[in-house]
């Protein structure tokens, strides 16, 4: 139960801090989201919990923001605005996991603490790091895609949530499987396994994109004398 109550007062703090970063710098707020959360999201990762017997990775939180970013730079700026966010995001994503493994090359000094726990989280096997990018970047860039889709047919203020958790929900999907077909292979883990990891992990996206609208509703509304 603490896991529960502990994890929705995290989803809470996630979505608050996403909008006061909108709120205190903009535009530029978002493209910062978007580095800092693919980064986030996929050290979350490494690490497990279990919730009700369900034993589930972190980060999910941090990649339905992913989504909510993209969608409200759609909403407010453009296509090609979230199009760029996406490339941004992905970029980051690959600096970091390039950088971070070159660093671990270097040999330690005697007495070194950090090389251990550093390899444990950044010396990821290779499909796991291959899975995220390309789970990443086939995701993003078809939750714009369906966003601006959706849009042809809801385009009124009112239909904004189901721009947003219609094309969230199909991409995050998508995010999921690619993923989970890379990362944890069928042989490796068998049907029954690789279908809870798949199952159990959209459906935390599904109700967190849910959870998630309120906010984004509350980011539409934020006014910016420079983007008047």
């Amino acid at each position: 139960m603490f896991n529960f109550g502990w994890g929705i007062f995290y989803v809470l703090v996630n979505f608050s801090l996403f909008l006061l970063c909108y709120r205190l710098f903009g535009k530029k707020g978002l493209y910062a989201w978007i580095g800092v959360a693919t980064v986030i999201a996929n050290i979350q990762v490494t690490k497990t919990i279990d919730m009700f017997g369900i034993v589930m990775t972190l980060g999910n939180t941090m990649y339905v923001s992913l989504y909510m970013t993209s969608d409200l730079l759609n909403e407010r700026y453009g296509k090609e605005e979230a199009r760029k966010a996406v490339w941004f995001g992905f970029f980051t994503l690959l600096m970091t996991t390039v950088i971070m493994q070159m660093a671990l090359f270097f040999t330690p000094a005697e007495g070194d603490f950090a090389q251990e726990p550093l390899e444990m989280i950044f010396g990821l096997m290779p499909r796991l790091a291959l899975g995220s990018l390309t789970a990443y970047f086939v995701s993003q860039f078809l939750d714009v895609r369906l966003y601006s889709w959706i849009r042809k047919f809801y385009p009124k203020p009112e239909h904004f949530w189901i721009r947003n958790n219609g094309s969230t929900m199909i991409s995050s999907f998508v995010d999921t499987l690619i993923f989970c077909l890379i990362a944890f292979s069928i042989p490796n883990y068998g049907w029954n396994v690789w279908l809870e990891i798949l199952f159990t992990t959209y459906i935390i996206k599904f109700v967190l994109t849910a959870v998630g609208t309120p906010f984004l509703y509350k980011a539409r509304t934020f006014k910016f004398k420079d983007e008047d």
